[in-house]
């Protein structure tokens, strides 16, 4: 209909139609020209295809049958209509919205086709035809890997290995036959491969980032088991040190495009993709396309939309839909019967969800993916349709399962926070006329890894998290080894091992290996098959495998394919029995592996990132001043994470001063022995106009806060900005207080806006003479008002810069936070499940809601000086408790501990007023402590005999340090506690072990 030929039938005039398709026929020939027939219902169409008929009989220009396929089944129309309606942001039933007005856009069959256009059989037999003429062959499994360019004559095999042997005398200093073997082995592998371009080209943008000062990672995945890669400076990490086989990155067995995932400072990473296209052209290199899908929850809460149900019912189905990524409705459904008992008593919630499932998993957006860049020898668009995208360079229509089908280059330029951090730390120590080289620091310094033994793992990558820090403190890591172990094994999985792994590390278990011959290669691990490679290893070692057969082996077994364990079995077993090993041990080990599998961890990546990991926590250990600021900087536009790592610069005992119009920068950086906050952390402050304050003020510092407002660009820094400045401290070096200065700002910043039009208006006068002359002061006059109140100034700075500078709210409740029993909130992750815990704080944030009863309850964030934590308070306490569950309550809490995801919630029982808690009595209290091994001998007959003798009125609390648990005795056990009985007492227990105390009581309430 929208033709040159279909519009001028439609008007009637018939000789241009005729005139306008003999053009096309001559201009395509008159083998490639047809008038297209189409029927989807539609009474334009058959009057249109009655002219199309007729202008064929008369021109003799051949007719062709068609059908626009939109969806695949016809019963599929409803659901198109909906993300029709979807895309457009409207209702189905709006009139004024783009539709398809029939149900005919579907995938007709042949039979449903020659009912359509009985009235014309050729123009049918004119579509096959058509169809049999295209010839297209798609080629899958075939890699279209670009060349590298080289100067003519130059082969790229030769230029490679010139390039690895220069390397390995920059690496090693010398090529020893260790380093000249395992080389000629993996060039062998890549020539033999055809990769020798791909490492090339990588080596090549590896090179630019590396001259450019870009920050680069040691390595990713299993690439950093690459000898040839650790000499061209693409990781840096040394496989022959680590144990590191290359077969894990490149099987010559089996052979699939090798996978180098690149990691670069986040800011700077988009400069290498930059490089990468202008070197090979930016036809040949794109960016790759990501579609967003419709989850379940998403799915019904567009649906609703479009369907225009009430906001009720559909916010009520999708509550009912969990929360965890990857649900189905179909899991939904098994997971919460509740939807479906609402779908059978509620007819618009059932057709919610039925639309819903139908357009489930669809694509509703497309982004660009976050790390890949597929590169071409050809121009892309001889083997992928484009778009634009981002930045001038090309986005691939294809995602990127399917450009690996394809067979085109595919590589990850990933943006990793941490080596931000990194190279913002070395910046803050080369101000301080402090040098370091990443690649010769010590990786056995006591001071790190006392510092990880003990936890202390706030913004350290990979172990940061509460049941990592438990793990550390468990394991005590005192060498590089133990932090690749660790990373190996904190995942679901092998985390059941840990245990046990640490009790073989400390000695306190047996280490047992089925044959002498594996305890070389399993003796870093305690005897524990933790890496893919010791599976390799091991299969080489005991069934003399390849170390390609051993991959392959690797493979079968993790994927837990009964035929492939057979098959795999039986092979392994013939090659122990070879090797003079024998059957019955060929089983043992195979069926360890087995069991292993599902734990095997790849080595190399863990060794890559165990090196950033140690290198972050032996700058925190070493130079923390410098690590924290870093850390600050980085994390500008979290206030949660500036809050929590501004408590840990507190905890480490730094100082850290708000920030000042006068001193702070844009990010946070060292000043003296203290961190001064950025610029750029105060919200409403844009860097536009922190770029204009710290310019100005390089002349001279600020005098008050007229000559801050003269000074600075108005358009940039305006009264919003002046006024959040203000209130979070920004302005206290200057003049006056902050209630002062507020009431002076209009003054201020109109004062300021008429010199601005005078200058502007004095532009034409050249002789001025005195711009860079400082004006003489004007005086101020402070106005006679209060200082803000202390708690309107804390609840200020939290709000502009998401800490307190001045004080804390909860400075005045000291009494309270240092109870024995009120626990850190911080440390809640290191206590067990359902253990009941006090804690106190500030209440944060509320929420309310209704249970299914519609019986009120409440989620409360609830914050001490460390960190915050999730309440949940169900109905009954909620009843009791509501008028102290407001923001910005201060209030102590009983509840039971809980651990979802790595994550602590607090299932509370109880609240206290903190402003209304009496200060608490005290009693005397006994502690005894009893050991793992004193629960099984005499000593429990001893301490009875002696409490029994030394009756009183002392309280006796016993911990029984092997079970973790805690005992009160009865009154009847109380005892008197004198100088003869401390002495008895400790002679039985220990010195250490009997401690007196006075412990706070009566919490009231």
């Amino acid at each position: 209909q929208q033709g040159e030929v279909a519009k001028l039938l439609l008007a009637g005039e018939t000789d241009a139609a005729k005139e306008a398709a003999r053009k096309y026929q001559r201009m395509f020939g008159e083998q490639h020209f047809y008038l297209e027939l189409a029927d989807h219902g539609l009474e334009v169409e058959r009057r249109l295809n009655t002219r199309l008929v007729k202008l064929s009989q008369e021109t003799g220009i051949p007719l062709i049958a068609t059908n626009n396929v939109h969806y695949i089944h016809r019963e599929d129309h409803q659901q198109h209509d909906i993300l029709l309606a979807i895309k457009e942001g409207k209702t189905i039933g709006e009139e004024n919205r783009f539709r398809y007005e029939t149900d005919q856009y579907y995938l007709k069959s042949a039979e449903e086709m020659a009912a359509l256009f009985a009235f014309a059989p050729q123009a049918l037999a004119n579509t096959i035809a058509v169809a049999n003429r295209c010839k297209l062959e798609l080629t899958f499994g075939a890699h279209i890997l670009p060349e590298f360019p080289l100067a003519e004559g130059q082969a790229s095999t030769q230029y490679l290995r010139e390039l690895c042997e220069k390397g390995c005398l920059e690496r090693y200093g010398e090529i020893t036959p260790e380093v000249q073997a395992r080389l000629d082995h993996e060039l062998a592998i890549i020539t033999g491969t055809g990769f020798t371009d791909y490492f090339l080209i990588v080596w090549d943008f590896m090179r630019y980032a590396h001259e450019n000062g870009i920050p680069t990672g040691p390595g990713r995945g299993s690439a950093a088991g690459s000898l040839v890669a650790y000499v061209l400076k693409i990781t840096n990490v040394d496989p022959l040190r680590f144990q590191l086989l290359f077969e894990r990155f490149l099987n010559p067995e089996r052979v699939t495009m090798p996978d180098i995932d690149i990691d670069f400072s986040v800011e700077r990473r988009d400069e290498v993709i930059h490089y990468v296209a202008s070197k090979y052209g930016h036809d040949r290199v794109a960016q790759i396309i990501t579609f967003g899908t419709m989850a379940a929850r998403a799915a019904v809460r567009d649906v609703g939309r479009a369907l225009g149900l009430s906001l009720g019912i559909v916010d009520r189905v999708a509550k009912m839909i969990p929360q965890s990524p990857g649900m189905t409705f179909e899991r939904a459904m098994q997971i919460n019967p509740d939807i479906g008992k609402l779908c059978a008593e509620n007819k618009q919630a059932a057709q919610l969800i039925e639309t819903a499932r139908g357009v489930e998993g669809l694509p509703r957006h497309a982004s660009t993916h976050a790390a890949g860049v597929v590169i071409s020898r050809e121009p892309l668009t001889n083997y992928v349709p484009l778009q634009t995208g981002n930045e001038g360079l090309a986005l691939t229509q294809y995602p990127m399962e399917i450009l690996e089908e394809v067979g085109l280059l595919k590589m990850d330029f990933l943006g990793l926070r941490n080596l931000t951090i990194i190279q913002e730390t070395l910046r803050h120590l080369q101000e301080q006329g402090i040098s370091l080289d990443l690649d010769k620091l010590p990786t056995d310094d006591e001071k790190t890894f006392r510092m990880l033994s003990r936890g202390e793992t706030t913004g350290i990558f990979q172990l940061e998290s509460s049941g990592m820090r438990n793990v550390l403190r468990d394991l005590k890591p005192g060498n590089l080894d133990d932090i690749i172990a660790v990373l190996a094994l904190y995942r679901p999985g092998p985390m059941e091992i840990i245990p046990q792994y640490i009790a073989a590390k400390h000695g306190q278990s047996k280490v047992q290996y089925a044959h002498p011959v594996l305890e070389p290669i399993l003796q870093e691990t305690h005897g524990f098959m933790i890496y893919q490679e010791q599976i390799m290893q091991i299969s080489s070692t005991l069934a003399g495998f390849s170390l390609g057969e051993a991959d392959i082996l690797r493979r079968a077994v993790g994927k837990k394919k009964r035929e492939l364990l057979a098959e795999q079995r039986e092979k392994f077993v013939v090659g122990c029995v070879r090797q003079g090993y024998g059957e019955e041990l060929g089983n043992q080990v195979y069926d360890l592996i087995v069991r292993f599998a599902d734990y095997g961890f790849n080595k190399a990546h863990s060794v890559a990132y165990a090196v950033i990991a140690y290198q972050m926590a032996y700058l925190k250990a070493t130079y923390p001043l410098a690590f924290m600021a870093a850390l600050l900087s980085l994390s500008i536009g979290s206030q949660t994470r500036i809050a929590e790592y501004t408590e840990e610069a507190r905890r480490l005992q730094l100082t850290v001063l708000g920030p000042d119009v006068n001193k702070s920068l844009a990010y946070f950086t060292v000043e003296q022995d203290a961190i001064r906050f950025g610029l750029a952390a105060v919200k409403n402050v844009g860097y536009g106009a922190i770029e204009s304050i710290v310019k100005e003020r390089k002349g001279r510092p600020y005098r008050d806060v007229f000559d801050f407002c003269a000074r600075v660009d108005a358009r940039l820094v305006n009264r919003r900005v002046v006024e959040s400045l203000t209130l979070c401290g920004a302005l206290d070096s200057l003049p006056g207080h902050r209630s002062q200065l507020l009431l002076l700002l209009d003054e201020a910043v109109g004062k300021a806006n008429s010199k601005r039009i005078e200058r502007d208006a004095n532009q034409l006068n050249l002789f001025a003479g005195e711009e860079d002359a400082a004006p003489l002061p004007e005086p101020v006059e402070y106005p006679e008002v209060p200082p803000l109140s202390h708690t309107q100034q804390l609840k200020e700075e939290r709000d502009l810069i998401g800490v307190y500078i001045s004080g804390h709210p909860l400075d005045q409740f000291a009494h309270v936070a240092s109870r024995p029993e009120v626990a850190v909130i911080s440390s809640l992750g290191d206590v067990p499940r359902d253990k009941t815990v006090k804690v106190f704080g500030m209440i944060t944030e509320a929420r309310r809601i209704q249970t299914k009863k519609g019986d009120p309850m409440a989620f409360i964030t609830l914050e001490d000086k460390t960190a915050p934590v999730e309440l949940v308070v169900f109905p009954q306490v909620y009843a009791k408790y509501a008028p102290l569950l407001e923001r910005e309550q201060i209030v102590v809490a009983e509840a039971r501990v809980d651990h979802q995801d790595d994550m602590v919630k607090l299932l509370a029982s109880r609240f206290w007023d903190a402003q209304t808690l009496p200060q608490p009595k005290a009693e005397t209290v006994l502690f005894v402590k009893i050991s793992a091994e004193q629960e099984h001998d005499s000593t429990l007959q001893r301490l009875s005999r002696l409490f029994v003798e030394k009756k009183g009125t002392i309280p006796v609390i016993l911990f029984y340090e092997g079970k973790r648990q805690t005992i009160r005795l009865p009154e009847a056990n109380w005892v008197d506690v004198d100088k003869s009985f401390l002495e008895q007492a400790r002679e039985i227990v220990g010195p250490d072990s009997v401690i007196r105390k006075e412990m706070p009581i009566n919490w009231g309430g």
